[in-house]
């Protein structure tokens, strides 16, 4: 049996200070003079203009002062530095890879604290911490590794509700890539208004509507039931209703940004409602989203009778959808993400690989996988790891060709 080669001896130089183009390509220089080595590592951040620099190397035979060249280069640029020997490369990560996204408005000191304590309690290291916001919200990733995100998760959400952030825990390593399902909620979720409520407004009867659907989102009455006794109300109001309507429903500030850039990642969107096709419809049309399932309202002569045609979608039916809509993606559970705000969104977000409680029900977010509580629908893209930057870019990308398309000249 062969005895394994001894670990090399490595270098480990750590610099830091002002940040300023050319740092990393001066340090590499540095090196390459000593005679080269082999990179086995790099990690670079910049903070404020604040630059850290970690590199660890192969420390090159026959330059015994790469140390001294190093840390005098870093001087020379202004720079801390520091040169360590010692044997061979990082330790090799743990199992249990989770990203852990944490939202603030703002971000505390406390709040870091909770949650930082809260993985060392349960036996995980965070590995690296990037920003993905700053702007209107505070937002970090933690890459995690030993974490039991059935133990995780829980823990952390007990840590968010006292905090008052939001905190998204998901498997990491490729399940945090590739395609996905997202299937929201459409009422007080993709949109800022009960439609309902807005059809109950041309009856005059707004406000005894209102209190029933506070009622059912509470989970406090049956969804179906409540529907019934609300449609009811609109027995009477002419089919043109539901034009007037649409032009009355107000979008959730970042709905579009977020269905824009889940459609440039390739992913599949769909919207899931206990509201009304013929409003749902043309407005999942014009979003782009690929699809869409809600009540249908009877109309007979023109006017509506107040009688739902068809079954009701409820939260079973909700769930269901989710899963059928994955099942013609061929995309597993694991990769589905579901977003809502009331009762009946609690079976299609336990379904769901990432269930999130949007500005939700009290009920809703003590069951949900994670919670956003700040009134932006597209930072549900940064609990999936995506970066302002990213979004910011792809944004302008669309704006440059939408702009070049309008000024082809007319054939």
């Amino acid at each position: 049996m062969s005895t394994p080669a001894p670990a090399p001896q490595t270098l480990l130089v750590t610099l830091s200070g002002p940040d300023r183009p050319g740092v990393t390509s001066e340090i590499f220089a540095t090196v390459e003079q000593c005679g080269g080595a082999s990179v086995l590592d790099v990690e670079q951040v910049v903070v404020r203009g604040q630059l850290t620099i970690a590199v660890l190397l192969t420390s090159p035979d026959g330059c015994t002062d790469l140390r001294d060249r190093v840390v005098a280069t870093g001087a020379r640029l202004g720079l801390s530095a520091t040169a360590v020997l010692g044997q061979g490369d990082n330790a090799e990560r743990r199992g249990g890879r989770a990203s852990v996204v944490v939202i603030g408005s703002p971000l505390t000191s406390s709040a870091v604290l909770a949650i930082s304590s809260t993985l060392a309690d349960e036996g995980a290291n965070i590995d690296r911490i990037r920003r993905l916001a700053r702007d209107p919200v505070t937002t970090l990733e933690l890459d995690v590794s030993g974490a039991a995100l059935e133990r995780l998760r829980p823990a952390l959400a007990l840590v968010a509700a006292r905090e008052r952030v939001d905190v998204a825990v998901s498997p990491g390593g490729l399940a945090r890539r590739g395609r996905r399902l997202v299937v929201m909620d459409v009422d007080s979720t993709l949109i800022q208004d009960e439609v309902i409520e807005l059809l109950a407004r041309r009856a005059g009867r707004e406000a005894e509507v209102a209190a029933v659907t506070e009622a059912a989102m509470r989970g406090e009455i049956d969804f179906a039931d409540s529907l019934h006794r609300r449609v009811e109300a609109l027995a009477g109001l002419p089919a043109s209703v539901f034009a007037q309507v649409r032009e009355d429903v107000r979008l959730t500030p970042g709905a579009e940004t977020l269905v824009r850039t889940l459609k440039r990642l390739g992913f599949t969107v769909a919207v899931v409602s206990g509201g009304f096709i013929e409003i749902v419809q043309p407005l999942a049309e014009h979003l782009g989203i690929d699809h869409a399932h809600a009540n249908r309202l009877e109309v007979v002569d023109g006017r509506l009778t107040g009688r739902v045609d068809g079954p009701v979608v409820d939260r079973a039916e909700k769930a269901a959808a989710l899963q059928r809509f994955a099942a013609q993606e061929r995309l597993p559970l694991s990769r589905t993400v579901a977003v809502g705000d009331g009762a009946n969104d609690l079976d299609m977000l336990s379904v769901a690989g990432l269930g999130v409680a949007f500005n939700a029900k009290p009920v809703v977010q003590q069951q949900a996988d994670t919670t956003v509580n700040v009134p932006y629908l597209d930072t549900v893209l940064y609990m999936l790891g995506l970066s302002r930057d990213d979004i910011d870019e792809a944004e302008a990308a669309e704006q440059e060709q939408r702009l070049a398309v309008a000024d082809r000249p007319r054939t």
